[in-house]
């Protein structure tokens, strides 16, 4: 199969795709034991706008960490992407990026891309850029039409939510739908579009998700955070152990049954160090290893009894006995990872303050040692009661955002139109690149197009997906 020639001159439209926590299993998961990743209603948003032919560039603006770039599409190095052995098509992604088209692209990165910024800074804004230009140059063609990529997202970045995965599958699905690779999400997926087809297609978008995520890293990722983006709800996750921590994950979505649960993120401000972390696991592990072994033992039944209570068909997220019994295992699951070492006074300021409230159960996510903590909260719970909580941790410095656990994956608006009356439009108006990056902070962007909270808002589509 040859690559497909560009559309003609498309609408505007909106691409979506969730950040993700760790639920139950960390750390244990990197010694063989299995662990949850479910997505969150903390969202990146991808608008497209397609310019006409006589333009000639192509535009990356990515707001919220201050990159702005153009290229111009006919200087690209196309002859690269376009050698014998070396030009993929979009249903053929790569499992590792090839070190010749890698060398081709860095040239109009490295040199061009943010020259002036801090080294930190720079990284991020060369990593995002090389990832857009290595898939545009994979899923395109010279003949591409020019067009602005605009990102917006509500979610925290290096705070260990897979932002940057979220961004690659904004960015794989936008690029593919430009090349006519996807056919869907349809009006009513569920009856429309055949099981086999959307599984297919959200693969696609998976494959070529990972790629952009090797960019952005540098090196080998798990799999695990844009697989989660793309497909939505939640994963089970399993990397084979062999004693140094493993090979690659095996890596399972699981249906859309997996409840969706209101939670508090709370962002505590403290940078970590995920390879540190690990590290300081690995070590006790050698000081101490049946006990080690028997925590992260532990850990891994309470992930397969958490994933059993959740995924039952007889679950009810407003029953007082079963949130109860899922609270219970946050607390437990936090309880050992605190006997791991892995955790922070800020982290355990986080539990204090949501144990004497008395409304819930707090928990870290993901490596521990500052980061994010997620709260799970009573049935019963009084709004009055939850904004005293949410009070009390903006004052004493932590972040808050109120998400929903099993969010949907990647979904798209196309076009991009309000459907509703909105402080940005009114129905039938466009969503323009102005009104976009105008939107004041993750608050304004929900307001604007979010999908996070607002998952029925009118006119997104998503791709249905059942356990593979």
């Amino acid at each position: 199969m040859e690559r497909k020639a560009s559309s003609p001159m498309a609408p505007t439209f909106l691409v979506s795709a969730p950040g993700k926590v760790i639920v139950f299993g960390e750390h244990a998961a990197v010694h063989g034991q299995p662990a949850i990743a479910a997505a969150i209603s903390l969202r990146s948003y991808l608008l497209v706008n397609t310019l006409s032919k006589s333009r000639r560039t192509v535009r990356l603006s990515f707001r919220d960490i201050g990159l702005d770039h153009t290229w111009d599409i006919d200087t690209l190095p196309w002859a690269a992407f376009n050698q014998p052995g070396r030009r993929r098509i979009y249903s053929s992604p790569a499992t590792s990026l090839d070190p010749v088209l890698l060398a081709a692209v860095k040239p109009h990165v490295e040199a061009a891309v943010s020259p002036r910024l801090s080294d930190r800074e720079r990284r991020m804004h060369t990593g995002s850029a090389t990832a857009f230009l290595y898939l545009f140059l994979s899923l395109g063609s010279r003949q591409s039409h020019p067009a602005i990529y605009t990102l917006r997202s509500t979610i925290p970045v290096g705070a260990g939510l897979g932002s940057s995965a979220s961004v690659c599958v904004c960015l794989s699905t936008a690029l593919l739908l430009q090349t006519r690779a996807l056919s869907g999400p349809h009006a009513d997926h569920q009856q429309q579009q055949p099981p086999e087809e959307a599984k297919m297609q959200i693969e696609r978008v998976n494959a070529w998700a990972f790629v952009g995520e090797l960019c952005i890293h540098g090196r080998r990722p798990s799999g695990v955070d844009n697989t989660v983006s793309a497909y939505g709800n939640a994963t089970v996750f399993r990397r084979a152990h062999d004693g140094g921590g493993g090979g690659p994950p095996t890596i399972t979505p699981l249906s859309a049954s997996f409840p969706k649960l209101p939670l508090l993120l709370v962002d505590t401000q403290q940078p970590r160090s995920t390879a540190e972390q690990v590290e300081r696991v690995r070590m006790l592990a050698e000081e101490q290893p049946t006990i080690t072994e028997s925590i992260l033992t532990t850990i891994g039944q309470l992930t397969t009894s958490a994933l059993e209570v959740m995924s039952s068909s007889s679950f009810d997220s407003e029953d007082d006995m079963a949130i109860e019994g899922l609270g219970t295992l946050f607390r437990v699951n936090h309880g050992l990872l605190v006997s791991l070492g892995v955790s922070h006074p800020r982290l355990e300021r986080v539990r204090e303050l949501v144990d004497s409230a008395g409304i819930g159960w707090a928990k870290l996510t993901g490596a521990g040692g500052g980061g994010c903590a997620i709260t799970l909260f009573r049935p019963t719970t009084k709004d009055e009661e939850m904004s005293v909580l949410e009070n009390t941790l903006h004052t004493e410095g932590f972040r808050v955002y109120k998400t929903i656990l099993g969010a949907n994956g990647v979904g798209v608006l196309w076009p991009a139109v309000f459907h509703h009356d909105s402080v940005g439009g009114k129905p039938g108006e466009e969503i323009n690149q102005e009104k976009f990056e105008k939107a004041v902070g993750p608050e304004g962007v929900e307001q604007l197009v979010g999908v996070g909270v607002q998952e029925k808002r009118q006119g997104w589509k998503f791709w249905a997906c059942t356990a593979v």
